[in-house]
């Protein structure tokens, strides 16, 4: 009888601390989500309010005149329509060209059996070493002789020679799928291209859904790559229109910007929401496995 008792004091007391961790776990979360959501709730009141509202000291997070016409405004005082259809081709055709190209080259890189495979696939990793400011002058000179300047084709081209993280995400995925299954696919006559086209790119689904989310991000939110190569205004990119803002009726209209800005993340929100089960899926399969 005591022994029983003893068991069920021992499981009482497990079951307390595992609702104590839990508690203390959520708490803990909810706090970290509270203190990251406030420069997002602070991004919409000051998008609702009036301008001279937005410079009071103290700050009030509840504006005392809500102004739903600051959106209009923001998205007609400058051709936002225009920013929007330049930001979505340079953005659409960069992400096509990431997946098509990074696809294949990690593809290469872990199904093929090929002298100096592993060097060179170190050295593709080694260009994720220098940083972007050490390319950026040279590359500004080969697209101006190129006559690329003030086009669209330097923020979409090179996406269609392959990204050195994509091509390493992907390679990761590429070794966790047996090569049984190639072998099946060769003894059946299909060639190299036939297993990548029909064996490998339906299964590596996730990783693929991780890099169009990435490379979808990064182009809509790029800004020093529109900022060097397009001048003329009916060219620039979202990222570019939010920075006109600055300047206006002889300062910052802050208002407008926040509510130009709420809508230009929008599509990010939207993308990350509805695409986040498979964006997790492959961040997992391919940091821990191969």
């Amino acid at each position: 009888m005591e022994e029983k008792k003893s068991r069920t004091s021992i499981f009482q007391s497990k079951y307390k601390r595992e609702i104590i961790t839990k508690l203390l776990a959520y708490i803990l979360l909810g706090t970290a989500s509270i203190i990251l959501l406030i420069p997002i709730i602070w991004m919409i009141t000051t998008a609702l309010k009036p301008l001279d509202e937005v410079y009071i000291f103290p700050p009030t997070w509840i504006p005392k005149q809500i102004l739903w016409g600051n959106f209009i405004e923001a998205l007609t005082f400058l051709p936002f329509s225009i920013y929007f259809k330049n930001t979505a081709i340079i953005t659409l055709l960069s992400m096509l060209g990431q997946l098509m190209s990074s696809s294949v080259v990690a593809y290469g890189f872990a199904r093929l059996r090929a002298k100096f495979r592993d060097v060179l696939f170190m050295l593709v990793l080694a260009t994720m070493m220098l940083p972007s400011q050490v390319t950026m002058i040279p590359l500004f000179i080969l697209f101006k002789t190129l006559g690329w300047v003030d086009t669209f084709k330097p923020l979409i081209v090179p996406n269609f020679f392959g990204n050195a993280f994509f091509i390493f995400l992907l390679r990761q995925f590429y070794m966790t799928i047996p090569t049984e299954l190639d072998d099946a696919a060769k003894i059946d006559g299909c060639g190299y291209f036939g297993i990548y086209q029909r064996i490998l790119l339906p299964l590596i689904k996730p990783a693929l859904a991780t890099i169009a989310i990435f490379s979808f991000m990064w182009g809509w939110n790029d800004f020093m790559g529109p900022l060097i190569y397009l001048n003329s205004p009916e060219k620039l990119t979202v990222a570019l229109g939010l920075s006109r803002f600055t300047g206006v009726y002889g300062s910052t209209a802050w208002n407008l910007l926040m509510a130009a800005s709420l809508v230009a993340v929008l599509p990010c929100i939207v993308l990350f929401f509805f695409a986040q089960r498979y964006f997790i899926q492959g961040i997992v399969i391919t940091g821990l496995k191969g």
